[in-house]
């Protein structure tokens, strides 16, 4: 953090894209290997539109925002998100744009702060009440 944190202090944008390596890299980490994030002949037969990234890739990516903007992976105390729409990655050079932005939405007492994200992919919201509290003193 540079600077005071106040309410309505926003992070810095952060646009990631994923590609289907950085899935297969995932699901080798994570030893999440179920085939909608790798098939796209499965995840087309469970309803997606497509291969799909993992949903705690997604979430990881939020919380990098987030550490990034404290420059202390320690000051994230808390963090929640729901999972609203899956992130679909198409097969080809380009794959998907997430962006995460987040703003301090509250001053919390001994030193933390709350702050809300928003994450989205193609223009549209993907995980919701995304938030975390990070210690800012």
């Amino acid at each position: 953090m540079t600077g005071p944190v106040e309410v309505g202090t926003e992070l810095p944008e952060l646009v990631v894209r994923v590609s289907r390596a950085d899935l297969v890299r995932y699901a080798g980490a994570s030893g999440d290997f179920n085939p909608i994030h790798w098939n796209e002949r499965v995840a087309s037969a469970v309803g997606f539109p497509g291969v799909i990234a993992h949903g705690m890739f997604t979430m990881a990516l939020a919380g990098r925002a987030v550490t990034g903007w404290t420059g202390d992976p320690s000051a994230l105390v808390e963090f929640q998100v729901r999972f609203g729409r899956p992130v679909v990655v198409p097969d080809d050079d380009a794959g998907a744009e997430v962006t995460v932005r987040g703003k301090v939405a509250a001053l919390l007492d001994d030193g933390r702060a709350r702050v809300d994200l928003t994450v989205t992919s193609d223009g549209e919201k993907v995980l919701s009440l995304a938030r975390a509290v990070v210690r800012i003193s």
